[in-house]
């Protein structure tokens, strides 16, 4: 409208600026709402506040936040509304700090905040985690009488709920009426993000009206909350209530697919997506590939990158740490050499991906010139993750001294996760006392670490030292530590099934068991003998091979041996590391009962076929 006005030779007056502007910052049009500027600036409209104002939201909308301060700073008179702008300005350019100095400089120019002001600033106190200057606006709300509106309540209560308050932000919840769909949206992820997933649930129930945020918020909470089966109930009642999710969503049940790593879920889902128009999005696909890849089909991982008409740097890493978490080194070292070829520059997690196929597959020296071309040839500062990756490739090849040099020569404190690593590393080669060394470490950084304790008293017990044993297990009761009970996932006719260690509750619990009796008299027949070293409490030995022969992922492979069909594959998910007695039954009940076994643990897949480990037992 504007051209054409100029093309029919009408003038433009100071009225037709202030919409000009808005419709520039709108549609971020930089160029254009610079050329306003200079035509205002021509005609002599620039020193009009109204036109100034819109320069300001112009310049702050379009990313040019120093621009719209010169110009903040150069008008003569500044009302609420062109501080709100500024305010909204600092916001969405991420600039927190520069919202609260900006505050203080309000309140010396003698202007009152309105609601919406107040509002900014509490958003920014919640995006920055800034409770304490949080605090201060509410204490500033309360003595001014400041009337709250709904948008400011809600504005406060997600600040303390987003500091973690809590507490806080529920009691101004209750008194909050009516109450509204955006800050029971806001409880609900915040409950979810400390780990209160049963109030967030409570929450979500109670609310009235749900909009496909408040569905979405939940859905989310529990996929990031380790339930992923409930994730995907929720998202199935959705369907049944006609609702249609949005990208978001499908983003959060996707990755509680890829954790669940049930193959046929992630095989619906892959159809929901294409069937309701979600298969063009860079995001949601490669998404897919990180599903498949953790539900243990790297065909379908690839299938997916394939087919792909659009692919960036996370597309790319996600098919690396494909390949490296079902140990096909050859392939991620590949696709990495390939990801270079056709320009696309890899970052700091295409490097751990790598790193991690090299650990898991000992190529030492390989992982050692790819460490340093990170640094030398791509400019990429190692972080703890890259750190850990290398401290990792030396432990597991039993280069034990050098895993320890990288610790110490680090420019970074080593964190729990790298003494994890050379700890863990320590355990399996059977060097003692630098595994002492580096779980006490450790704890000296968590006290209450499940893992290292458990590894401390393994060792103590390696060594029948039962008293440092008993001693320690004793502490860990006081304290209420407790190490993390095995478990292990089975999806059979669409339906998962989880077993514990020794686990009676399964209804078909006897069946169970007596296959598994079956299974072990077959496997006799054929050299096996229950491995009891990893058994490391002072029991007598009919007792150890109980309790190695009831390790959840048995349990799981026979009841995959009775319910499946001859023929098919057996697919396992573990929360723990798969112990060697295990994995040598697993080998041979592939080779017995000629069945393609896939058993995903805490770091990697297993790929059992005809007796031999894609992991060539080097786990």
């Amino acid at each position: 409208m504007f051209v054409k006005m100029r093309m029919e030779g009408l003038d433009v007056d100071r009225f037709s600026f202030p919409p000009l502007l808005k419709a520039a910052a709108r549609v971020k049009g930089l160029v254009e709402g610079m050329q306003f500027h200079g035509l205002g600036a021509k005609l002599g409209f620039d020193l009009d506040p109204f036109v100034q104002t819109g320069l300001v939201g112009m310049y702050a909308a379009c990313g040019r936040i120093g621009d719209a301060r010169l110009m903040f700073d150069k008008m003569s008179h500044r009302d609420v509304v062109t501080w709100s702008i500024m305010f909204d300005g600092y916001c969405q350019s991420g600039l927190f700090d520069d919202v609260l100095k900006l505050f203080e400089e309000m309140r010396r120019s003698n202007v009152e905040p309105d609601e919406m002001v107040l509002s900014k600033i509490l958003s920014a106190c919640a995006r920055s985690g800034n409770i304490s200057y949080g605090k201060v606006i509410h204490e500033f709300i309360v003595d001014n009488n400041v009337v709250m509106d709904a948008h400011l309540q809600t504005a406060l209560i997600t600040m303390y709920a987003s500091c973690g308050c809590l507490d806080m932000a529920k009691d101004l919840f209750d008194n909050m009426w009516p109450k509204n769909m955006v800050v029971s949206t806001a409880m609900i992820s915040n409950y979810s993000r400390a780990g209160r997933i049963e109030d967030a649930r409570l929450m979500f129930d109670q609310m009235v009206e749900k909009d496909l945020v408040s569905w979405s918020a939940m859905i989310s909470g529990y996929a990031e909350s380790d339930r992923p089966q409930e994730a995907l109930k929720l998202f199935n009642e959705m369907q049944v209530l006609k609702m249609k999710p949005d990208q978001v969503t499908m983003l959060s049940v996707i990755s509680a697919c890829a954790h669940l790593g049930a193959l046929d879920k992630a095989q619906w889902i892959h159809l929901y997506v294409d069937k309701y128009g979600f298969g063009g999005d860079l995001r949601v696909n490669n998404a897919i590939i990180d599903m498949y890849a953790k539900c243990g089909s790297l065909e379908r991982a690839r299938e997916v990158f394939d087919k792909m008409q659009r692919r960036n740097v996370i597309s790319w890493t996600s098919m690396i740490n494909s390949f490296a978490v079902h140990g096909d080194a050859s392939n991620a070292l590949a696709f990495f050499r390939k990801m270079k070829e056709e320009d696309i520059e890899p970052n700091g997690v295409t490097f751990v991906g790598v790193l991690y196929a090299c650990s898991h597959s000992g190529l030492v020296e390989e992982g050692r010139k790819i460490f340093s071309s990170m640094i030398n040839e791509h400019n990429i500062t190692p972080k703890h993750e890259h750190y850990g990756c290398m401290v990792d490739l030396f432990g597991r090849a039993n280069l034990l001294r050098e895993a320890l040099e990288v610790i110490e020569t680090m420019p970074l404190a080593p964190n729990v996760v790298i003494w994890g690593s050379l700890m863990a590393a320590c355990w399996v080669h059977g060097e003692i006392e630098l595994g002492e060394f580096a779980a006490k470490q450790l704890l000296k950084l968590e006290p209450d670490h499940d893992g290292a304790l458990v590894v401390l008293s393994n060792i103590y017990a390696k060594e029948r030292r039962w008293q440092d044993v008993g001693e320690l297990r004793k502490s860990m009761k006081r304290r209420g530590i407790a190490k993390e009970r095995g478990s292990s996932r089975i999806e059979m006719k669409n339906e998962v099934q989880e077993f514990l260690m020794a686990d009676r509750n399964h209804k078909q619990a006897d069946r169970i068991y007596e296959k598994l009796d079956e299974v072990v008299s077959e496997l006799k027949r054929v050299g096996y003998a229950p491995n009891t070293h990893c058994v490391l409490v002072d029991v007598e030995e009919d007792e150890k091979q109980e309790v190695v022969l009831w390790h959840s992922e048995k349990l799981a492979l026979c009841y995959g041996l009775m319910s499946e069909p001859n023929g098919s594959c057996i697919r396992i998910v573990k929360n723990l590391r798969v112990c060697e007695d295990c994995h040598t039954f697993i080998k041979l009940v592939s080779k017995v009962y000629g069945r393609e076994i896939v058993v995903r643990d805490r770091t990697r897949f297993h790929h059992y076929k005809d007796g031999v480990c894609s992991c060539k037992d080097y786990w």
